[in-house]
């Protein structure tokens, strides 16, 4: 099988690996599509330790829709040619892999593979290319279910109002998500025009910080509610997918009782005001990776026909471009989501 290999900054390469042998609880699958991460990105340009634990002469990738080619004879949960999403982080059996499973190899072996945990069914309405971003549609459907209250009724309070900073797939993935789950008022804010009107065209107000003044722009949108600085915007909730100084604006535009979600990988130490918080009644909430209900809202949100989804892909490549297409990945003036053809439809 052809593998794309990480050897390091700006270093990628195709190898020609054997196809895993599959055990007597395992499952082979064959991927379709695989969309490239931001953290892919950063890994390439970086170098490792910048984005997921990419080792060194190993496999990555984790946004993928694979088939089912292969199946242990003991397995009796899956069946051959049977479309599903691999679950980054149990897919390999090893959770430290999450984030390189093999993505952007063709074949991926599922050890001990059980439905629901390992390995989730693709509803057959959803498109090949669209269900290779089940993984970060997911993250993003998390990151608004953090920024969500729950009525107690399985539901959530509407009515309120949630602005993302940060328009990559996530950002706009969680931007779809709000509007699913019952924000009434949404909107993105990013420096890239480009994804911005992307994220536009799935019903959200846009603002581009460079060029226009959040402060003014966001209380004319959301209208006013107090802070403890005075009137401010009327945000519910912030959510951080990918911008810097986000936390810093939020301590101080913020309103009172008002929360600020952060999905994006920030590991620079912060300093928070705590007395501040406490009197405004802030909160601060973390989001990593998702659970079970999210993969099955993200595939109720790619199927229920009002956001037209695969429109944020804007460039595919096949596998022996997958250095390029993590190029044109990283150009956000140019680009939004980027994927790869790995395998054209077979009959099983």
């Amino acid at each position: 099988m052809k593998a794309g290999i990480y050897l390091g900054k700006e270093q990628i390469e195709l190898r020609e690996l054997p196809i895993p042998e599959v055990g007597d609880e395992d499952v082979l699958v064959e991927n379709i599509y695989s969309s490239i991460c931001g953290t892919d990105v950063s890994v390439y340009f970086h170098g490792p330790g910048t984005g997921h634990k990419v080792t060194v002469g190993g496999e990555f990738g984790h946004e993928t829709v694979s088939r089912i080619v292969k199946v242990g004879k003991n397995v009796t949960d899956f069946t051959v040619g049977e479309r599903v999403y691999p679950y980054p982080r149990f897919a390999t059996g090893d959770t430290k892999r999450a984030g390189t499973i093999g993505g952007f190899s063709e074949y991926i072996l599922i050890p001990n593979a059980k439905r629901n945990h390992w390995l989730y069914s693709v509803d057959e309405r959803i498109s090949d290319r669209l269900a290779s971003l089940i993984e970060p549609f997911t993250v993003g459907c998390r990151a608004a279910r953090r920024g969500m209250i729950p009525d107690g009724k399985n539901k959530y309070i509407s009515g309120q109002n949630a602005v993302i900073f940060g328009s990559g797939t996530i950002g706009i993935a969680a931007a779809v998500a709000f509007q699913y789950f019952g924000m009434k008022k949404v909107m993105v804010c990013d420096y890239s025009d480009f994804r911005l009107n992307l994220a536009k065209e799935l019903g959200v107000a846009i603002c581009n910080p460079q060029k226009e003044d959040f402060a003014v722009k966001s209380k004319e949108y959301f209208g006013t509610a107090p802070s403890l600085n005075g009137q401010t915007a009327n945000i519910d909730c912030w959510l951080d997918a990918g911008a810097e100084n986000i936390l810093d604006d939020f301590m101080q535009l913020g309103k009172i009782e008002s929360r600020f979600v952060s999905v994006a990988v920030n590991n620079k130490p912060r300093n928070i005001d705590l007395l501040y918080m406490t009197y405004a009644q802030q909160s601060i909430i973390g989001s990593g990776g998702y659970m079970p209900e999210d993969v099955r809202d993200v595939q109720n949100i790619m199927t229920c026909g009002k956001w037209n989804l695969e429109n944020i892909i804007t460039h595919e490549f096949p596998l022996p471009e997958l250095a390029q297409a993590i190029r044109t990945a990283s150009d956000v003036v140019r680009a939004g989501n980027v994927v790869i053809r790995m395998a054209d439809a077979k009959e099983y």
